[in-house]
């Protein structure tokens, strides 16, 4: 009788040892593929989270009015707070938020806990007695992984003199005609310097020539 014929554990082994290179080489493209995916999705959101937030503020900040926020000592009113990490100004909000009338903005730059920034915003109602801003919701985060940032101003102080960029506001019964928002991203992404032109006081539209700037509309 003839022995029928078959594979011998050598050709059976090579054949496992070649099918199993062939699903790993499978398993990397589609590895690769999935990296690539999400890697191109968190570069488009983060892009779109940085828009979304230069747009806000830029729209924010050029609507600021000139409601009291505080007082003086002397009593006189306050209309803007700006440091080189916070800032807080009256503008009304886009949306239903607008139907509740010009709020109080507060734009903080925040340690994250992990060696980084987050740029916050928090908002609070303005009652119409004059009692104490009333907070509104929870703070929201416009933009975060910062590795640096800072405000800073440029405008005319009560005489008419331009202030020049500055990293604090130091006459808050005025607002400044400019407002400079940089950041400094952690990733490969780079963050647009941010210059945004606010409503001009009364008062300070005598000292614009003064700095060689032109009218609001024009900036």
């Amino acid at each position: 009788m003839k022995r029928a014929a078959g594979f011998t554990l050598l050709e059976v082994l090579a054949t496992l040892v070649l099918l199993a290179l062939l699903l790993v080489g499978v398993y990397s493209g589609i590895a690769s593929a999935s990296h690539s995916v999400r890697s191109g999705t968190a570069v488009i959101g983060r892009i779109d989270q940085m828009r979304s937030a230069q747009q806000f503020l830029r729209r924010e900040l050029a609507q600021s009015v000139t409601a009291p926020i505080g007082r003086t000592d002397r009593g006189e009113p306050i209309y803007f707070e700006g440091s080189a990490h916070e800032m807080r100004y009256v503008a009304p909000l886009p949306g239903y938020l607008g139907m509740l009338g010009p709020q109080l903005q507060q734009l903080q730059l925040v340690d994250d806990g992990h060696g980084g920034q987050r740029l916050e915003l928090r908002l609070a109602l303005l009652p119409p007695d004059g009692q104490s801003p009333q907070p509104l919701g929870e703070p929201q985060v416009l933009f975060d992984h910062i590795k640096d940032g800072s405000f800073s101003y440029r405008g005319i102080d009560g005489q008419g003199a331009p202030v020049p960029w500055s990293p604090a506001w130091a006459d808050g019964r005025m607002l400044p005609l400019l407002v400079r928002i940089e950041l400094q991203s952690q990733g490969r992404d780079s963050w647009p310097r941010l210059d945004v032109p606010l409503r001009v006081n009364p008062v300070q539209s005598g000292g614009l020539l003064r700095m060689g700037l032109p009218g609001r509309a024009q900036l």
